[in-house]
C-alpha cells in the first residue's frame, strides 16, 4: 500500500476493446518513480515495443499526477502526460496547470494509462474511484469551452474538471495540446494530437463532494511549508502582478529575446508586448491553479477591438480563455515581429480554443514568415497569403488553416521540421528545432548552458527542465539553493561553457526532472531542502536531498535510454547552425556559440552523468539507479 500523497491506483483504458481495469502498486514503486516524467518514462519503456508509430493505436497516452498533486500547498496545481511524442519520435511529456490533476487524485486515481483507439469519438468519465466510457460524436468538433461547458450541462455538475482537445488534437496537428480546464495546457510534444489519434475527446474527473480528501502522512508539515509561501508573497510579486510576461523588457534589452525566427535578440517594438503594458490595458483579473496562493495566470478581455472583425453579443478577446503567457507573447509578438498586443492576445484566445501548443504554432509561422521573406516560397505556396514579419492579419488567418488543415496550413501543421522538408529548397535553414521540436523562446547565445540543456533534452528542446544562466552569474539565492545539491557550484558568466557551467546544468536539470516527475510548479521560490521536507511530509518517506536528486536523474536516465531506443544518437544533440553564428546587430552583436566549446560542455554533460562519450547510460550507472531491467 501507498505512502501519504497517493492512492496507489493507476486506471487502465482499453479504448478498442472498451474495457477498464484498475492496477496497483506498492510503496517502492512510487519511491522509483514518483509520477510525472518518471511514471510516464517507466511505462513507455515497459510497454511500448520499439518504433511504434506516434499516432497509431499502438501508442499509450499516460496522464501522471505526482505525490504534491492536490495538497494544499501553493505550486503543486499540476499533472504531467506522456506519449510516444509525434513530432520528435521520442519520449513525449509535458506538464499542465489548473485543477483537474487534483480532481484526478481526489477522484481515486494516481494516474490513467489509454491504450488502443476508440471506433468513434468517445470522452472517459472518472468519478469516485471508477470510470466509463461514453460517446462524444455530440462533442467531436467543439472547441476546448464549448467541450467543457456540453461537459458540464450532461453530467450536471459545473464543478466537474476536464482535459481535453479542441479541433486541432481531432486533425492531428502535430504540436497540438491538451487543454485543462480551459486555459491551462499541456502544451508541448504533441500530445494533443496522440489523444485526437485514440478519438479520446475528454477526460472529465469529479469526486463526491465531502470525499477524496488527500492523505497526508504530516499534515503540520505541508501547513508550515504553505504558511511560509503564503507570508512571503513578496519574494514572487512580479510574478502575480505582470505574470511570466514581466521578462519581455529584460530579455530584450539584454540581446536575449527571440525575435524573427531567431534571426535578432532584440525587438524594438518591445514595450508594446511586455507583461506590464498587459497589465496596464488589457488584463482584468488573475487566476491560478489548485491551492496556489500566487495567482499568476492572466485573464484578458478586449470587448471592441476597431479594425477587426468583432460582435455584438460577445468581446472580441474572451476572458474565459485566460491570457497570454510569456512564451504564447515572443512566440506570436517578437518571433513573428508582431507588436500588436491585441492581434496576440486573439492569438492566445484561438489556441486555448483550438488546442495549440502556442511555442510550436507561433514558431512555425515565425519559420513561414522568413522563407516568404528570403523567396523560398510566394503567395502561390501561401493560397495567397502576404507571410511577412509583422502581418497580424496573416497571422490568425493562417492559425485557422492550420487548424483546419487547409492549404499551406497542412504543410505547417505537420510541424517546422517536416515543413521544412516538405518545402526543401533550402527552407531547413530557417527551421529553429532540435530533434523536431521547435525551441522555446529563450536565446541561448545569451544562456549558452541553456542551449547545452536543449541539446541534451529528452523531449526535444525545453525551457523548463533547464538553466537561465543569468540566474548564476553572481552569489544570490539561486546559487546558494543549488549548493544544497552540489556543494562545488559557483557562479559564472551567462556565456561560459566551462565545466562549472555544466556542474550547474547537470544539478539544476536533474533537480527539474525531479520537480517534472512530483509535477511540482518550478516558479517558486522553494529550496531543495523545503522541497525535502515537503515531499516527506506528503508522503511519510524520510528521504533526504540526495535521495529526490536521484528520482530526478533516474528520470532523466530512463527517458534517455527510451529515446536510445527509437533511434536517438549523439549526433542529434546539437543545435541548429543560426545559434553558431554571431548576431549582427543588437546588444549581443557579435556573439554566437562557440561550436567546440558547446561539443567539449555537451561531452562534460555525458560525463557528469554517468553517460559514456556516446550519451549512452554506463551501466554502473544504471545499476546505481536501479534501474536495470530498463537496458
Amino acid at each position: 500500500m501507498a505512502h501519504g500523497g497517493y492512492t496507489g491506483k493507476i486506471l487502465r483504458v482499453d479504448l478498442t476493446n472498451r474495457k477498464i481495469e484498475i492496477e496497483s502498486h506498492d510503496d517502492e514503486f512510487y519511491r522509483q518513480y514518483l509520477g510525472g516524467r518518471g511514471m510516464v518514462a517507466y511505462y513507455l519503456l515497459n510497454e511500448l515495443p520499439r518504433h511504434v508509430e506516434p499516432l497509431s493505436p499502438e501508442n499509450i497516452l499516460v496522464f501522471a499526477a505526482g505525490p504534491l498533486t492536490g495538497a494544499a500547498v501553493s505550486g503543486q496545481g499540476r499533472n504531467g502526460a506522456g506519449a510516444k511524442s509525434p513530432l520528435t519520435d521520442g519520449l513525449g511529456n509535458a506538464e499542465g496547470g489548473g485543477f483537474w490533476g487534483a480532481e484526478l487524485k481526489r477522484a481515486g486515481f494516481d494516474g490513467i494509462v489509454v491504450q488502443g483507439r476508440a471506433d468513434k469519438p468517445v470522452y472517459l468519465w472518472v468519478h469516485d474511484g471508477q470510470a466509463e466510457v461514453r460517446d462524444a460524436a455530440h462533442l467531436w468538433g467543439k472547441t476546448s469551452g464549448e467541450t467543457e461547458d456540453a461537459l458540464h450541462a450532461e453530467l450536471g455538475d459545473r464543478a466537474i474538471r476536464t482535459a481535453v482537445i479542441g479541433p486541432a488534437g481531432e486533425r492531428l496537428v502535430r504540436f497540438a495540446a491538451i487543454v485543462n480546464d480551459r486555459s491551462h495546457f499541456v502544451g508541448r510534444n504533441g500530445l494533443g494530437a496522440v489523444m485526437g489519434s485514440k478519438n479520446l475527446k475528454a477526460i472529465a474527473a469529479r469526486a463526491a463532494p465531502g470525499k477524496g480528501r488527500m492523505e497526508i502522512a504530516n499534515p503540520a508539515g505541508v501547513q508550515a511549508i504553505s504558511k511560509w509561501m503564503g507570508s512571503h508573497l513578496d519574494l514572487v510579486a512580479g510574478l502575480h502582478e505582470h505574470g511570466t510576461a514581466r521578462i519581455v523588457r529584460s530579455l530584450s534589452k539584454a540581446g536575449g529575446l527571440p525575435s524573427y525566427n531567431f534571426r535578432d535578440g532584440h525587438f524594438d517594438a518591445n514595450e508594446k508586448i511586455t507583461g506590464q503594458t498587459m497589465s496596464a490595458t488589457i488584463l482584468v483579473t488573475q487566476e491560478t491553479c489548485f491551492a496556489c496562493a500566487v495567482r499568476c495566470k492572466r485573464v484578458v478581455e478586449v470587448k471592441d477591438a476597431p479594425g477587426w472583425a468583432t460582435t455584438r453579443d460577445r468581446p472580441y478577446v474572451d476572458p474565459l480563455y485566460g491570457g497570454p503567457e510569456y512564451e504564447t507573447l515572443a512566440a506570436f509578438g517578437s518571433l513573428e515581429g508582431n507588436d500588436d498586443l491585441i492581434a496576440l492576445a486573439k492569438a492566445n484566445e484561438l489556441c486555448a480554443a483550438y488546442g495549440f501548443d502556442t511555442i510550436s504554432l507561433g514558431a512555425v509561422i515565425a519559420f513561414a514568415m522568413e522563407c516568404f521573406e528570403r523567396g523560398v516560397i510566394s503567395s502561390k505556396e501561401t493560397d495567397g497569403m502576404d507571410l511577412r514579419f509583422g502581418n497580424a492579419r496573416a497571422m490568425l488567418a493562417l492559425i485557422e488553416k492550420i487548424t483546419r488543415r487547409e492549404g499551406f496550413g497542412d504543410v505547417l501543421a505537420e510541424g517546422v521540421a517536416r515543413a521544412a522538408q516538405t518545402i526543401g529548397r533550402g527552407a531547413e535553414e530557417f527551421a529553429m528545432t532540435t530533434r523536431g521540436q521547435e525551441i522555446p523562446m529563450h536565446e541561448p547565445r545569451l544562456k549558452q548552458g541553456l542551449g547545452v540543456g536543449y541539446a541534451v533534452s529528452p523531449t526535444g528542446a525545453d525551457h523548463n527542465h533547464n538553466i537561465h544562466d543569468t540566474m548564476y552569474t553572481k552569489e544570490n539565492d539561486a546559487v546558494k539553493s543549488l549548493r544544497e545539491l552540489d556543494p562545488e557550484i559557483r557562479p559564472v558568466p551567462a556565456n561560459d561553457l566551462s565545466a562549472d557551467k555544466v556542474r550547474i546544468l547537470t544539478a539544476n536539470t536533474n533537480w527539474m526532472h525531479l520537480f517534472d516527475s512530483a509535477v511540482m510548479c518550478q516558479f517558486l521560490p522553494y529550496s531543495p531542502q523545503q522541497m525535502t521536507d515537503l515531499m516527506n511530509a506528503v508522503t511519510g518517506w524520510g528521504l533526504e536531498i540526495r535521495d529526490y536528486l536521484q528520482i530526478g536523474e533516474r528520470a532523466a536516465t530512463l527517458a534517455r535510454l527510451y529515446n536510445l531506443r527509437e533511434g536517438w544518437d549523439s549526433q542529434g544533440d546539437t543545435l541548429p547552425k543560426r545559434f553558431f553564428e554571431p548576431f549582427k546587430s543588437g546588444p549581443l552583436a557579435g556573439t554566437g556559440l562557440p561550436p567546440d566549446q558547446f561539443a567539449a560542455a555537451t561531452r562534460e554533460y555525458y560525463r557528469q552523468m554517468g553517460w559514456d562519450e556516446n550519451g549512452v547510460p554506463t551501466r554502473e550507472r544504471v545499476r546505481e539507479l536501479g534501474v536495470e531491467w530498463a537496458v
